[in-house]
């Protein structure tokens, strides 16, 4: 089909092409080496030549599965929200567990592929993937479960899934910058606070701040705020289904 033909532009809404003869690649293969490209090399890395190169593989090949880079990124974030553990209806530790380990997951998941964050606003059609549409029902499920009608249950899950990509999103940019540096976070955090403490003296709060957190481990700090800010989430759901 056309592209000025589809309903939107995307993978997931393409028809496939039909062809005779067995294609030379799989849709699975080039999702596999363009994600190995993503993570070694980053987003500014990828293009169709340069992963046609890496396959070994022409351009008609590759676009019997893929008519273009947006749809290759479409097909790549579903994949890497298949690495997402979803949540089980019927925990014994109650839905907040539940929905608390695949916060854990999903940033986990995020964090393993930091460029995802850069292209989540760009991917298109990307809920529309089999990943997506599966975590998603597996979500819904356990809200619905907890006691929130269906609607509730979808603000519910929108709710904590923009805290964790936003979350995220701030600590795939921190990670980058460090990889790009060489260093850890603790020899990135020494060369910095002195600085740092220098353009907050007229700030007392922060100062005050700065001063704390310069005694504590990057690592675990960012863990514990991950775990707090989830925890306020949460706390504010279940007041939310109260009402």
């Amino acid at each position: 089909m056309p592209a000025d033909k589809q309903p939107f532009p995307s993978v997931w809404t393409r028809a496939q092409r039909q062809r005779r003869e067995q294609p030379a690649l799989s849709r699975e293969q080039i999702v596999a080496a363009a994600l190995q490209l993503l993570d070694t090399e980053g987003i500014d890395a990828l293009s169709m030549r340069k992963l046609g190169a890496l396959l070994n593989a022409g351009a008609t090949s590759m676009y019997t599965h893929v008519a273009n880079k947006d749809e290759l990124i479409e097909l790549v974030v579903d994949e890497v929200y298949g690495e997402v553990q979803a949540p089980g209806t019927g925990d014994a530790a109650g839905w907040r567990a539940a929905i608390t380990g695949c916060a854990h997951s999903m940033r986990s998941t995020l964090l393993r592929h930091p460029w995802i964050v850069s292209v989540l606003g760009e991917a298109g059609l990307a809920y529309l993937g089999p990943n997506m549409l599966r975590l998603t029902e597996a979500i819904l499920a356990v809200f619905e479960e907890a006691g929130f009608s269906l609607e509730a249950a979808d603000q519910a899950m929108n709710t904590v899934v923009a805290y964790v990509i936003g979350i995220s999103t701030s600590e795939a940019a921190w990670l980058t910058t460090l990889a790009r540096s060489g260093q850890n976070e603790q020899e990135w955090a020494g060369r910095l606070w002195p600085a740092a403490e220098q353009a907050v003296q007229a700030y007392p709060r922060l100062r005050k701040l700065y001063a704390a957190q310069r005694r504590q481990n990057p690592g675990g700090t960012r863990d514990d705020d991950f775990d707090t800010g989830l925890d306020c989430v949460l706390h504010g759901l279940v007041a939310r289904l109260a009402d």
